[in-house]
């Protein structure tokens, strides 16, 4: 072990003495693997950057233009430690974000900001105007409902027999897998197996709960275990995939929709009729009248599954790209139906979300400004008293700016306001 650390060291030594011209050619005559530069030049992980984007501007986009299109990409003085190894590969630079702030929101008696990273016009302007109408009527309450991340091998046995019989070991023997699955994660507490038979082919989506992390890591790798002790008791079975696509990830399906995934929230407010004629420009009936034909009936009629609302996900992308959540699932966790009803004369809005997959800790979470936007929210990193607490609180906070979203965009539409409202916030006028 100890040579192996002198023959690493003594490698990067020899790397670093380098010049950057001497290091490009390595790369160049295979002697240095292009995506191994970080590790050769470690910690100096800028210098191996701006020597990746040398030899990505001469071989894989030359240009003819005095300046390369990528000089206009930075990647000086942001803090690549906590990037490389975790969050990015063959690194070049990083792209900035305009990031802006809704609310705050009066979410379960507190008063919390929406940061909202977005390149759209009038998202967060919209997001704010919800959150003002919401504010006004005595704010907006939330409940988690279901929590489990999941994830779903798919295996093959010998025998429609075997299968059957592997599915009613899972049912039987919960505790068995459970044992093996916890022993690989402090946290980890696997909560249930659903089986699904094609065959010969069994799917096999475990459900989890993963504190404060969102948890894909954590569950693969107790899924991993639990299938070693499962093969010990049905001796055919093989493993074709870890993900068998049971389980959702990053695709929409109908099982996230009706079984939930991540955390399954529900957030409501009672609007005021004043404050909906006053600040939403629109009346109760007009409003509830309109979501019943456009995210009821006119998802129904394009054969929707959970887009039963008005741009849920415009509001979970920007929240997720501003705190460090992995874009690619917002394809399930901005799944929603907005309900509206008049209670009285007053407007109850509700937005119903079975699956938001959302982490206090893990992949871009621990980056400077996005760890610093989850603090502003509370719910920055593990919750040591109680684990899984900052996780649910961010996941409350998606959906009450998503509440926020759907009433403003809601009542624009119901008004007539939503061409004007862009072409002034979403279009440059003429220079």
């Amino acid at each position: 072990m100890r040579m192996c650390a002198m023959a690493l060291a003594s490698s990067k030594s020899k790397w670093a003495a380098m010049t950057n011209a001497e290091i490009i050619k390595a790369v160049e005559e295979k002697q240095l693997a292009f995506y191994a530069l970080e590790q050769a030049l470690a910690p100096d992980y800028e210098r191996a950057i701006e020597i990746r984007r040398e030899v990505v501007k001469a071989k894989w986009c030359p240009s003819a233009a005095d300046t390369h299109p990528l000089e206009t990409v930075p990647f000086k003085n942001y803090e690549w430690d906590r990037v490389v190894g975790q969050c990015c590969e063959n690194i070049v630079g990083y792209v900035p974000i305009p990031l802006g702030v809704a609310g705050p929101l009066l979410i379960d008696g507190k008063k919390i900001g929406l940061p909202m990273a977005t390149t759209e016009g009038a998202l967060i302007a919209s997001t704010n105007r919800g959150a003002n109408a919401i504010n006004s009527s005595g704010g907006c309450t939330t409940a988690v409902l279901k929590e489990g991340m999941t994830r779903a091998p798919v295996v093959e046995v010998d025998s429609l027999e075997e299968a059957a019989a592997l599915v009613k070991f899972c049912e039987e023997n919960l505790s068995i897998l459970q044992e093996a699955f916890e022993s690989t994660t402090r946290f980890g507490k696997l909560k249930s197996i659903k089986c699904a038979v094609a065959g010969r082919k069994v799917f096999l989506r475990f459900v989890a709960f993963t504190g404060d992390a969102m948890g894909m890591n954590m569950i693969t790798k107790g899924c991993d275990k639990a299938l070693e002790v499962l093969k010990q008791h049905v001796p055919s079975m093989r493993v074709l995939a870890l993900s068998g696509n049971y389980c959702t990830d990053k695709k929409p399906s109908a099982i996230n929709w009706i079984e939930g995934r991540g955390k399954t929230v529900v957030a409501e407010a009672l609007i005021k009729a004043d404050v909906v004629e006053k600040t939403l420009k629109c009346s109760v009936d007009s409003i509830v009248s309109l979501n019943k034909d456009k995210n009821l009936v006119g998802s129904a009629m394009a054969g929707s599954v959970g887009g039963f609302n008005a741009h849920a996900a415009n509001v979970v992308a920007a929240v997720y790209i501003a705190t460090g959540q992995d874009p690619a699932q917002v394809v399930e966790s901005a799944t929603c139906i907005t309900s509206m009803d008049k209670v009285g004369s007053d407007l109850l809005i509700s937005v119903t979300m079975p699956s938001i997959e959302v982490g206090a800790v893990g992949g871009g979470t621990g980056l400077p400004a996005q760890r610093a936007l989850l603090e502003v929210m509370g719910c920055a990193g593990a919750n040591k008293e109680e684990p899984g607490a900052n996780s649910r609180q961010l996941a409350r906070v998606v959906a009450g700016a998503v509440l926020c979203g759907e009433l403003s965009l809601m009542s624009g539409l119901a008004a007539g306001h939503l061409l004007s409202a862009h072409m002034k916030l979403n279009r440059k006028p003429p220079q």
